[in-house]
């Protein structure tokens, strides 16, 4: 009963939520979408999950606007953001490669992320792909600020970031990302040569704990029922969950 790469990401993800009250996710970011709906279960109901683009999952009927609106005031405890490039400083990129306005490379822009990256409390990066490509030492547009001066009244920001090799948390005070544990089958030295950046971390670095049996039968069960209802393909692919097959919201 072996995790995937996935249901590892999903399941360390779910961790970090621990406490949230509402979490809200993109229409695009199947894995921590999924990790919601686990974390969900797991705090017994408690926790409110909104899913952009969601039939099931979504309370707003003019999306981006009124997930705006509810992180204004302070009523949504998390989001994930991720980016082209993503920097030591947890400086996102979701322009483009090069200098700015004549670049190499172009991405879909920057939408939201700065507004949400300043009053979501706990905002957690996620990029799968982790490579001196991706995460480098300084972005070459900054989309989305991951510190700000002191002056700057700021109540959200970083808290995490998680790849498919490991897992670091940001300290806010230092504007510097410490390694937190190395996913099963990865090493630090592997970390460190596919890191654009430099980082802290522990003497001792842990492993990534891994799925328990209980954990990964109820993600693979009902959770993926309510998985494949923003992400169908999603649903289909890792847990083979056709499109007749999806689960209402309980």
């Amino acid at each position: 009963m072996d995790a995937s790469t996935e249901e590892l990401l999903i399941v360390t993800i779910a961790r970090l939520l621990h406490g949230c009250r509402h979490v809200a996710v993109g229409a695009l970011s199947p894995i921590p979408g999924s990790a919601a709906l686990l974390a969900r279960r797991q705090s017994g109901g408690r926790m409110r999950v909104s899913v952009l683009g969601s039939r099931q999952w979504s309370p707003w009927s003019n999306g981006g606007v009124e997930l705006f609106d509810c992180a204004g005031q302070g009523r949504m405890d998390a989001f994930f953001l991720s980016g082209g490039q993503i920097d030591g400083q947890a400086n996102v990129n979701l322009v483009g490669v090069g200098d700015y306005p004549t670049q190499q490379v172009r991405w879909s822009g920057s939408f939201g992320s700065a507004y949400l990256y300043f009053v979501v409390p706990k905002v957690i990066l996620f990029r799968e792909e982790h490579s001196r490509r991706t995460l480098v030492e300084k972005v070459d547009f900054i989309s989305a600020p991951g510190s700000s001066p002191a002056n700057v009244y700021r109540p959200g920001g970083p808290y995490a970031l998680i790849t498919s090799r490991c897992l670091f948390h940001f300290d806010k005070h230092r504007a510097r990302f410490r390694l937190t544990s190395v996913h099963p089958g990865h090493e630090v030295a592997e970390v460190r040569d596919n890191t654009g950046f430099d980082f802290d971390l522990p003497e001792a670095v842990p492993v990534t704990a891994e799925p328990d049996p209980g954990t990964l039968a109820l993600l693979r069960g009902e959770i993926a029922g309510q998985v494949a209802d923003p992400y169908p393909q999603f649903a289909e692919r890792l847990f083979g969950v056709p499109a007749a097959g999806r689960a209402a919201a309980p």
